[in-house]
């Protein structure tokens, strides 16, 4: 008889506040309750609040002692610092994001991808005074939801994409009916034909978003350059000139990553 691999003990407790702390740091400067974070964690509030008390006993997580919400903590920003050094690229991506923030007059976006997640590093606001404000620098969504995650997920190998629909069967029931596997193979397919995303209003409406890939040296999308406005800016003649201009900044940033990481 085969014998089951035994599970290693704790590894429920350390992925549930691994889930706390992406949710808190997801929140931003704001903050988030108790309440909303044992419900977007799927925990009871004795669970979050048992665990987020261990977490800022480690200075990983602090309470404000007014509003009560919860926030990042001081080691986190230690941690961050000292993994930057291998992972972060945000300085190798500032002046092309500001680039295409001026050019396109649009909000732009740098994100990068994370397990089955994209999170928003850069914000630089476009000169066009009506903005859409789904994105700014922590937030987090699923690969094939915003336009960044959407290019992200059509350039993933087939067999990759097959396996993260697999995944997430919720995507429908998280996001509308426009997330089930049909609409988004076709959106995906339709990303790798033009070479850039378009979310048409798909998570507030009347806010469109557009994204490209941007690739590491081995050819795999780890990032992506995304823009987002109000619907009456993005034209099909318009649509068509944002997408020339976000693919070139996407290439001249590939290519900026490459050279920087031989």
């Amino acid at each position: 008889m085969e014998q089951q691999p035994l599970a290693v003990p704790g590894t429920q407790a350390i992925a549930r506040a691994a889930r706390l702390l992406r949710l808190v740091t997801a929140a931003g400067a704001d903050g988030s309750t108790l309440q909303e974070l044992a419900r977007s964690a799927d925990l009871s509030r004795s669970t979050a609040h048992r665990l987020l008390s261990a977490l800022k006993a480690e200075g990983l997580v602090d309470r404000d002692a007014e509003s009560t919400r919860w926030m990042p903590g001081p080691e986190l920003f230690l941690m961050g610092t000292v993994a930057a050094a291998r992972y972060d690229v945000t300085a190798l991506a500032r002046d092309i994001v500001r680039s295409l923030a001026v050019k396109t007059e649009e909000s732009a976006f740098f994100s990068v991808r994370r397990a089955d997640e994209t999170v928003c590093l850069l914000r630089e606001e476009g000169s066009f005074p009506i903005r859409s404000f789904v994105l700014s620098e922590g937030v987090r969504f699923p690969l094939g939801v915003a336009s960044a995650g959407l290019a992200i997920l059509a350039f993933l190998p087939d067999h990759d994409v097959d396996a993260y629909l697999e995944r997430h069967p919720e995507l429908v029931s998280a996001w509308g009916r426009a997330h089930g596997e049909s609409p988004l193979r076709t959106r995906l397919a339709e990303t790798k034909e033009r070479g850039y995303a378009i979310n048409p209003g798909l998570i507030v409406e009347g806010s469109w978003g557009m994204g490209a890939a941007v690739f590491d040296r081995s050819g795999r999308p780890e990032w992506a350059l995304s823009l987002t406005g109000v619907e009456f800016r993005f034209g099909h003649e318009r649509t068509a000139e944002l997408g020339r201009i976000l693919l070139s900044h996407a290439h001249q940033l590939s290519a900026r990553i490459a050279s920087a990481r031989r």
